[in-house]
């Protein structure tokens, strides 16, 4: 009987959906920094002191501007608690990234981790999704209560404190739902039977400095990133270029010392703390096209930009595009036509909804793979171009997107991506590649076929990464652009002629949901378009 109740309690929870890319330790994170030993030595003794403290505050909030390495120090304090058996669960919010850009599956993929790390909580989670077969439909409040709060009440008394970390809570698409998310996690603070913390980082905006302010005082402490004295953050940004660069003067027999410490010490000034550009700085002199003197001597000449704050990260960002796109070409049309297609293909990684593969993206923009290849080789500072084809491309940090649509950081107009003019573009390749769709594209042997019943290898196969991604998106990219007429007459082209194909489509991939909300919302755009003229 015991051996049937934890059958059917693993069957539940693992109908539990969890965000792909949320952990930690995902497959796809493992070549992401974590601190270096002797760095930030003072703030992760803090951390970890308010985890293992019973008297602490339920919350810590780390909060900093964009590039000061917040991301980092989770990824670190995540795995030094795994570690000590102390990780209760991790989500990582990664904008534009499918599942982790929004709080759809946030408390499911929380709870399904609890489950793992708390096993006392298995029944109690399990007994939820039975009473609440929905939940997973259900808003976040009712998830929060059934698959979490609830089953730590009942569940046995610990005495042990887990944490759960929460990254880049700023990421999320929705500041309603972060605020919402805020004053859930608050109640955590008056369990009894399981002590609960949770380790939360983001930038310093202000839905979520209102958010913490409606908590109790009781619920939470912060610490303020950029409020570190910058004689403490440079001595780690020191220590970072002189551990990371080291192994590039054995490499290529580079004359001691190199670099010296005056070079370094202008390193370290134009970093103006921010770890995002020591760390682009590094990438840059790793696998530029010159070698390490000529890499390094190109960002100490980079130019200054007028905004203080990101002023020698928006230089280096400028530097790098200027030499990795451009290179030393003189010719005013191929320097247009390479600015051009860096911003076709970049600007839309930039602007995309979720990350894909090179080839796939290809297909997407409908132009050759190698001219995207070509792109992308040559930006693997600001880039993450995985050896894997198979694995998506993507921005190594979001100060990068923010870089390129502000054309008051971006000063090379040839470089500044217009993201209305990027989602419009995106818009019609997706309508482009809806309109190929056709009825029964499974070829399935009868009506009432389970999606269970159909290999997915032949659903990819059917319906590329490329279409998914039209199907699924094409809606919110038209939304977000810059219409014109033709592109509405072109919506009603395909309701008329496509639209049952796109149903079976999105059915076939699992978004027959989101299918539903887009035509609801687009009825209402078109009505008052209609009424307007």
């Amino acid at each position: 009987m015991v051996r049937i109740q934890s059958q059917q309690q693993s069957t539940n929870i693992a109908k539990l959906p969890c965000a792909e890319g949320a952990t930690h330790d995902d497959w796809l994170r493992q070549h992401e920094d974590h601190c270096l030993k002797d760095t930030r030595v003072e703030l992760r003794k803090q951390i970890m002191d308010w985890c293992d403290d019973p008297n602490s505050k339920c919350i810590f909030w780390l909060n900093g501007m964009a590039g000061t390495g917040k991301s980092t120090i989770s990824r670190t304090i995540a795995r030094a608690l795994a570690e000590k058996k102390r990780l209760a669960a991790s989500f990582f919010f990664t904008r534009g990234k499918k599942d982790i850009s929004h709080s759809r599956m946030f408390f499911t993929t929380i709870a399904a981790q609890l489950a793992i790390s708390l096993p006392v909580l298995r029944p109690f989670i399990s007994d939820a999704i039975d009473n609440n077969p929905a939940i997973f439909k259900r808003g976040l409040r009712e998830q929060w209560d059934q698959l979490i709060l609830n089953p730590l009440k009942n569940a046995p008394t610990q005495s042990i404190q887990l944490v759960v970390v929460i990254d880049a809570l700023d990421e999320c698409d929705s500041m309603e739902d972060i605020q919402l998310i805020l004053q859930l996690l608050e109640e955590a603070k008056d369990l009894d039977t399981v002590r609960i913390k949770i380790f939360v980082t983001s930038r310093p905006e202000i839905p979520i400095f209102d958010g913490f302010r409606q908590l109790s005082g009781e619920a939470y402490r912060d610490c303020i990133l950029h409020n570190i004295p910058l004689d403490t953050v440079n001595a780690d940004i020191s220590t970072f270029f002189l551990q990371k660069l080291s192994p590039l003067k054995a490499k290529h027999g580079l004359g001691t010392p190199w670099p010296d410490e005056q070079i370094i010490e202008q390193l370290v000034e134009r970093a103006a703390g921010l770890f995002i550009y020591a760390a682009t700085t590094l990438r840059f002199i790793q696998d530029g096209i010159d070698g390490p003197e000529e890499q390094l001597s190109l960002i100490l000449s980079a130019p200054k930009s007028s905004r203080s704050a990101t002023k020698h990260l928006d230089g280096i960002y400028t530097t790098l595009l200027q030499h990795s796109v451009l290179g030393k070409r003189d010719d005013e049309q191929e320097c247009e036509q390479l600015a051009g297609r860096f911003r076709q293909v970049v600007g839309s990684i930039v602007v995309m909804f979720n990350t894909m593969p090179a080839r796939n993206l290809a297909q997407l923009l409908q132009i050759p793979p190698k001219m995207v290849s070509r792109t992308l080789d040559s930006l693997r500072s600001v880039l993450h171009v995985p050896e894997d084809e198979s694995q998506p491309v993507r921005p190594f940090h979001l100060s990068f997107r923010d870089f390129l649509l502000d054309s008051q950081r971006c000063s090379d107009s040839r470089f500044q991506i217009d993201e209305k003019e990027r989602h419009t573009s995106l818009f019609r390749k997706c309508m482009s590649h809806i309109s190929e769709l056709e009825e029964n594209m499974c070829d399935l042997w009868g009506p009432g076929v389970l999606i269970t019943e159909i290999p997915n290898d032949t659903i990819q196969k059917s319906i590329p990464p490329h279409v998914q991604y039209a199907c699924r998106y094409w809606f919110d990219h038209w939304r977000l652009g810059n219409p014109v007429e033709e592109d509405i007459k072109t919506i009603r082209e395909f309701l008329e002629q496509h639209f049952l194909h796109w149903l079976e489509g999105l059915s076939l991939i699992g978004e027959v949901s989101n299918g539903v909300h887009m035509i609801i919302a687009l009825e209402k755009i078109l009505s008052v378009s209609c009424n307007a003229h």
